[in-house]
């Protein structure tokens, strides 16, 4: 049999970043052995669904380019199917009925920390006292069951068991079968618990490996007991380690990311209830295909320590749950922004335009010829897409006359020229005027360096000078470059520079 791998996320909220790591290296690894890779939603605990979760989940997946083969499958078209396997596992003698309504549970929990339980469970030693078809008679079980009584299915933990497993990143994990509490199989509402129908679709599906968030390592010793229950073979699990605060404390919340600015989202999430808007790294202007780069270097180390940039194609030839880490990783923001900034500078000019123009228009500025061949001459030095749209509406609007006419405490204030300087910035404005059809960028950056060294400037503060006066910026792409497509325009803002100052 082949390998099939998993996606199983529950729509309880947005898709984190981090489930979205756990879809790639599925994926990845579905891939790296020609296997399957399914989407399932495990939308079983109504309670806690999340109105527009589950389409945040599918349209994060679709953005990044993880397409699955099969799904999406929904838990909750499946109920009765998981019903006949809770009650199939009551036949065999590895679960059982309770009939404790919430006064009894919560009185046998009070009981328990009263004696000095921290963690009061339904367990080995409570269920005995409990009522359940463990302590009551079965003509009185059968009773309850047929007067539709509320019931809810419990899993039958055994006493002094060593449960264990082979995790493929971490090594044998042990559990002491005392430790364990019998876990709800299928609820009153007649609806499976994420446990049961976890199990029984995983082994429906065919799923060879399990790979998840290491929160669920203390899920797998019950799963193991399902799967021993129904006398299925369990498939190998991996568990991927957390993902961490920039500094390595803690794992990263939603809370700790907003005050840090990171994003935790691959798209934007609109809260349902609150209406708050919390932007993902599509809507920063992340490139999709730096993003699963970004994530598949958190926890995954290939081959080649050296190198940090990879195709999806060199992921999918190299990636091994054996190169996974079991520590926490931590998210490097500055670094992702430095991926990012590496795919960006990989497009060719039409796709670059292509991805841009949705952003120059979400800052207003229209995405004709000129103002998309100014994007294409900042994304040298940008990191996101967002930052090129944003510098090209900065450098459109700048006009230093309209600084200064409004009060305002102008920046010209700190780029004043001598006459020296004014000079030269005349006798370049004469040249340029004069020889407009062979100023190109390199004549422009020689011809600003020879009227500098004529006057006995420095070119480089000549050159700020100038910068400014088109941009209100001190750094930006090559100047030559920037005065050549500017022509006209920053011809005008130089000679406001000279008239102002």
């Amino acid at each position: 049999m082949g390998v099939c791998v998993r996606f199983a996320p529950s729509p309880t909220g947005p898709l984190h970043i981090g489930g979205v790591r756990t879809a790639l290296f599925n994926w990845l690894f579905a891939r790296h052995h020609q296997g399957k890779f399914i989407l399932r939603i495990e939308d079983t605990d109504r309670s806690r669904y999340v109105p527009g979760a589950e389409q945040h989940i599918i349209e994060s997946l679709r953005w990044v380019g993880l397409t699955w083969d099969e799904g999406p499958i929904r838990q909750s078209t499946r109920t009765e199917l998981y019903r006949r396997y809770a009650h199939e596992l009551v036949q065999r003698g590895y679960a059982y009925y309770a009939f404790d309504t919430e006064e009894e549970l919560e009185r046998m929990r009070q009981d328990l920390r009263a004696a000095g339980v921290p963690n009061p469970q339904y367990n080995v030693y409570t269920r005995q006292y409990m009522r359940n078809s463990l302590t009551l008679p079965e003509e009185e079980v059968q009773r309850r069951l047929a007067s539709g009584e509320p019931y809810v299915i419990r899993l039958y933990v055994p006493a002094d068991r060593e449960i264990r497993f082979h995790d493929q990143i971490r090594g044998w994990i042990r559990f002491q079968s005392r430790e364990l509490d019998d876990k709800i199989l299928l609820k009153s509402d007649g609806f499976p618990t994420y446990h049961l129908a976890n199990v029984v679709d995983d082994h429906l599906m065919g799923v060879t490996h399990v790979i998840r968030g290491e929160e669920w390592i203390p899920s797998t010793p019950i799963h193991l007991l399902i799967y021993e229950g129904m006398g299925w073979t369990p498939p190998e699990f991996a568990h991927l380690p957390l993902i961490l605060r920039p500094d390595g404390k803690g794992k990263l919340s939603k809370r700790e990311a907003l005050q840090l600015g990171i994003p935790i989202y691959v798209i934007q999430w609109k809260d349902p209830h609150t209406g708050e808007e919390m932007p993902g790294f599509r809507e920063l202007g992340f490139l999709p295909e730096a993003v699963l780069n970004i994530l598949a270097l958190l926890g995954w180390h290939p081959p080649d320590a050296q190198r940090e940039i990879f195709t999806l194609q060199e992921m999918i030839q190299t990636f091994s749950l054996e190169r996974i880490g079991a520590s926490g990783a931590r998210l490097n923001y500055e670094k992702a922004l430095w991926i990012n900034q590496q795919y960006l500078q990989r497009l060719s000019e039409e796709a670059f335009r292509q991805k841009v123009a949705p952003f120059l228009e979400a800052v207003g500025v229209p995405p004709d010829a000129f103002h998309l061949e100014l994007a294409n001459l900042y994304r040298t030095r940008a990191h996101t897409l967002r930052e090129i749209a944003d510098e090209v509406r900065a450098i459109r609007e700048w006009t230093p006359v309209r600084s200064i006419q409004s009060g305002e405490v102008s920046a010209l204030e700190s780029v004043t020229l001598n006459a020296c300087e004014q000079d030269a910035l005349q006798a370049f404005l004469r040249w340029w005027r004069a020889h407009t059809g062979e100023a190109t960028p390199d004549v422009l950056t020689q011809k600003i360096r020879e009227i500098a060294r004529e006057r006995e400037l420095k070119p480089g503060q000549l050159m700020l000078k100038i910068r400014w006066a088109i941009s209100g910026k001190r750094q930006g792409p090559p100047l030559g470059a920037l005065l050549h497509l500017m022509k006209d325009k920053a011809i005008e803002r130089i000679a406001k520079l000279i008239e102002q100052t």
